[in-house]
């Protein structure tokens, strides 16, 4: 990530409905709004759910309640080919692949087949000991989703990764992990590894329920840098995350959100997606610096709409100027700031009304 830059992440998930043709046009798409990274997520629907998982409540909405969970992520792989046309597509375009992987294989293959730099960590993974203890042994830096878990869920799992990055000492348990997050080391290691994203994972979240103040609760907790991975409507919560200081920003898109599939209905357009990315790098440059100062082009104004203390009628030299005295523009005079030290004067010299003092 670049310093004071958000990194914008246009989340394509499986709304690629398994089609090479769409995929591709995905991240058409995420270039030409100008997106950092198009992600994608690998999975094998057999290593991921049972025979018997049922859908969840917003996928049964979006999709029917037809068939489980192994047999709408079936449909939704992606196979080796169509991970390398997307890569060799992404390259084609100057946009960064990302993939989220959700087993311990399909992470080193991303990373070891296409050179995938971080490993984006779903929110239902968080709980997944032994899948963050593998990800940190091999030293993956990881942005970690936070959606559905508590302040004590993200210290455990941040616990395993700061255990794993440093080799910790002893058999991986929550001793050990602990003892390796409380170390320097670890602490060290999560800094320099570990990016959280504050998540509401409901699909699409209604905005009473996003807490948006969860940004700054989990930067003082951790002293990590934090993101939003965002599921509501529109455009204007995310711009809002950006404004309070993340640094990562995930927001799902389709190509028509009328498609069905279990997250299209939560996804911006391509056009909402080009106009988010706009309004990011607005804010970005609307955040500037913390020091308090006026431009230069305020500096232009400050006379021009500031005022300065005159004389509120005509007076002789050595009049009191109590009870003479106005403030009008410009602010080329004495500044109003001075006007009670300045009623206990006299008139220096002769004044016509409005002369400033």
């Amino acid at each position: 990530m670049s310093e004071g830059k958000v990194l914008i992440i246009a989340e394509a998930g499986v709304n690629h409905n398994g089609s090479l043709d769409m995929a591709l046009r995905l991240v058409d798409a995420a270039a030409e709004a100008g997106a950092d990274a198009v992600k994608f997520q690998t999975f094998r629907a057999s290593r991921l759910v049972r025979h018997d998982a049922p859908k969840a409540r917003y996928q049964v909405e979006n999709m029917g309640a037809e068939g489980t969970q192994m047999d709408m992520l079936r449909a939704l792989e992606m196979d080796e080919a169509m991970h390398a046309a997307v890569v060799e597509r992404c390259a084609k375009r100057g946009i960064r692949f990302l993939s989220s992987p959700f087993d311990e294989e399909s992470a080193d293959w991303l990373v070891e087949r296409f050179g995938m730099e971080c490993v984006k960590i779903p929110s239902g993974e968080i709980t997944n000991g032994p899948f963050l203890l593998h990800l940190a042994r091999k030293g993956y830096p990881v942005i970690l989703s936070t959606g559905m878990s508590t302040l004590g869920e993200v210290e455990e799992a941040l616990a395993v990764l700061a255990y794993g990055y440093v080799q910790g000492e002893g058999a991986p348990s929550k001793e050990t992990f602990l003892r390796a997050f409380c170390s320097q080391r670890g602490q060290d290691a999560l800094g320099g590894k570990v990016v959280l994203l504050h998540c509401t994972s409901e699909y699409p979240a209604p905005p009473e329920q996003v807490n948006l103040k969860v940004l700054e609760t989990l930067r003082v907790a951790f002293g990590l840098p934090v993101g939003f991975s965002d599921h509501t409507e529109g455009i204007d919560v995310p711009l809002a995350a950006v404004a309070l200081g993340a640094c990562v920003l995930e927001k799902h898109f389709t190509l028509d959100t009328t498609l069905p599939g279990p997250d299209h209905k939560a996804s911006l357009d391509p056009g909402e997606l080009q106009a988010l990315v706009r309004g990011v790098r607005r804010v970005e440059r609307a955040l500037g610096g913390a020091r308090k100062r006026f431009s230069p082009e305020e500096g232009q104004n400050r006379s021009l709409v500031r005022r300065s203390l005159v004389v509120s009628r005509g007076m002789r030299r050595g009049e009191p100027l109590e009870g003479a005295l106005g403030v009008k523009r410009p602010g080329t005079g004495r500044s109003p700031m001075e006007y009670w030290a300045a009623c206990s004067e006299v008139a220096e010299r002769d004044y016509d009304a409005d002369d400033f003092l």
